[in-house]
């Protein structure tokens, strides 16, 4: 039987949290589908749509593929000031559905894509759980005009009855961390580019597409075919690629907003130096897939040779994860040691001793099977062992980019996959990256392809999503849980089970004092399913 009134966490304004117990739970219209949530991770990315609330790009109107009247029409469309539902890392069960909806069986369980990429804002995307309800409530209400994609495609993955569903609703999250390793790199420059070439670097060996945009300073040495331009009419974030050679960093500085997302910067510096660190967005790297290599030679094609086909660690790679101690960061430590070779070595840097002991006790075994070796160790008194080939930065901490150049080997990987902020500026030693030729990859957020990756993993028995979890919640808790992920005082993934209504935020070592049977069911101190199906057995959740 579905109730008329549910709890729920509503966002109401900036930092403004309120959990209610009479939220109306909706019947679902003719296109519309009702879910009762199973299970939702809470995520730092939460964090910023709380701070932002209607200033978020995600929670502005949506603007494009479906036209106002049909937004209006659905209750879960929340966009600007409306207080919003967070928590996009979901499972749920289909309850009920409208008598045109064909993408999805009542009684099946399904995982949201929480990325409506093709409802475009005026800076992003529609989102669940940003100007679309999410899922920290017992019932969400989704329509099929959102949730099937201008492609056909649905947003919605089916999934089976016989994980858990702490197990499935971590999927998005590690979806986001394999999307880390999957993406594609280029080392080319696409057909129709804007292409701005500033200073007398060598374009040998660079293939110019016959289509693209070509731009050139006055003081550039380039071939025929390049308008010349003054680069400070260029708009800023309206260049594809910036191929800049010289060594003023006060010039560079400037060019650097030009760069469009997913823009290529590649620096030549011809044997010069730049003298001074740099400031710069690197943020950009992770919210604006923008891609840097250098060399200290004249040709470019030497720093476009630094480039690797993918995100993939390469063989023998020895990675440090920089904040191997959160949530994102034990999920960067196990892909990494699933994709290490046997014999390399996979290090993380966690300065609580507590989160150090408990990690270790998770992956030791995953990590011995693999024959790889892992080292944790603290950053405050300890540095990596030797030179770093692949360098995960999980902390979104600007000083943290300068120590990663430091610590990088010769054709190191610096993987920005913490969110700094876009537009904050970091300082960093350029010349240090030329002298090793380092190359900055990030990305943000997954795609429906990386879910399915990861879902096969979590099916097959490859990945148990649940070595992240460190503790859990029902509703009353949750807002506990998001402080608690504001202020990081919790190590693991907190996963809520909002069917468990009034059941307080606990870590696992408190859960099991609280409920002895469910101590049996850990894993070398870890989640697992059975301990799910214990806790919601003797919590009274089950229903």
């Amino acid at each position: 039987m579905i109730p008329d009134r549910q709890m729920a966490v509503q966002l109401v304004g900036p930092d403004q949290l309120r959990l209610t117990e009479t939220k109306p739970v909706p019947r679902p219209g003719p296109t519309q589908i009702l879910g009762r949530i199973e299970c939702v991770g809470l995520c730092f990315s939460d964090m910023k749509l709380l701070h932002q609330f209607s200033q978020h790009p995600r929670k502005s109107p949506v603007l494009a593929h479906l036209r106002d009247e049909v937004l209006r029409d659905i209750p879960s469309y929340v966009p600007d000031t409306a207080p919003t539902v967070p928590g996009h890392e979901v499972v749920l069960r289909v309850l009920a559905v409208g008598d045109q909806v064909g993408s999805v069986t009542v009684g099946a369980r399904y995982l949201v894509q929480a990325d409506f990429r093709d409802l475009t804002t005026t800076a992003s995307n529609g989102a669940f759980g940003y100007n679309f309800e999410g899922g920290l409530q017992q019932y969400v209400l989704l329509d099929e005009r959102v949730t099937i994609a201008a492609n056909g495609s649905s947003y919605l993955l089916p999934v089976p009855d016989d994980r858990s569903a702490s197990q499935l609703a971590l999927v998005e999250p590690w979806a986001c961390v394999e999307d880390a390793f999957r993406t594609r790199e280029r080392t080319r420059i696409a057909p129709g580019s804007s292409v701005l070439v500033v200073g007398a670097g060598d374009l040998t060996g660079v293939e110019l597409p016959g289509d693209a945009r070509l731009c050139r300073t006055a003081s550039a040495t380039t071939p025929p075919g390049f308008a010349v331009v003054d680069a400070t009419a260029i708009a800023p974030e309206s260049i594809s690629d910036l191929f800049y050679s010289g060594n003023d960093a006060a010039e560079l500085e400037t060019l650097f907003p030009l760069v469009a997302k997913n823009g290529l910067l590649v620096i030549a510096t011809a044997g010069g130096r730049f003298e001074r660190p740099l400031n710069v967005p690197v943020g950009r790297v992770h919210y604006g897939n923008i891609r840097l290599a250098a060399t200290t030679s004249r040709r470019f094609a030497d720093a476009l040779s630094a480039i690797p086909a993918s995100g993939e660690l390469r063989p023998d790679d020895h990675v440090n994860i920089v904040g191997a101690g959160g949530p994102m960061g034990v999920m960067a430590m196990v892909r990494a040691i699933a994709s290490s070779s046997r014999g390399s070595l996979v290090e993380g840097g966690v300065r609580n001793p507590e989160r150090a002991a408990a990690l270790a006790q998770r992956i030791a075994p995953f990590a011995r099977a693999r024959g790889v070796e892992v080292r944790l160790f603290n950053p405050e008194t300890e540095t990596p062992r030797g030179p770093v080939d692949y360098c995960f930065l999980m902390a979104p901490v600007p000083a943290l980019v300068q120590q990663a150049i430091v610590d990088a080997a010769p054709r190191g990987i610096i993987n920005v996959f913490a969110g700094i902020p876009a537009n904050t500026p970091c300082a960093i030693d350029l010349d240090q990256i030329c002298a090793k030729g380092l190359y900055f990859i990030g990305t943000s957020g997954s795609t429906m392809d990386d879910m399915r990756v990861v879902l096969g993993k979590v099916i097959d028995g490859t990945l148990d999503t649940n070595l992240s979890v460190g503790a859990v919640s029902g509703m009353r808790g949750a807002i506990d849980g998001l402080n608690a992920v504001r202020d990081r005082t919790i190590a693991g993934k907190i996963v809520v089970y909002p069917q468990l209504g009034d059941f307080p935020l606990m870590e696992l070592e408190a859960l099991v004092a609280r409920f002895p049977t469910i101590g049996p069911f850990l894993r070398n101190g870890g989640w697992t399913a059975e301990a799910e199906q214990e806790l919601l057995r003797t919590a009274g959740g089950a229903g």
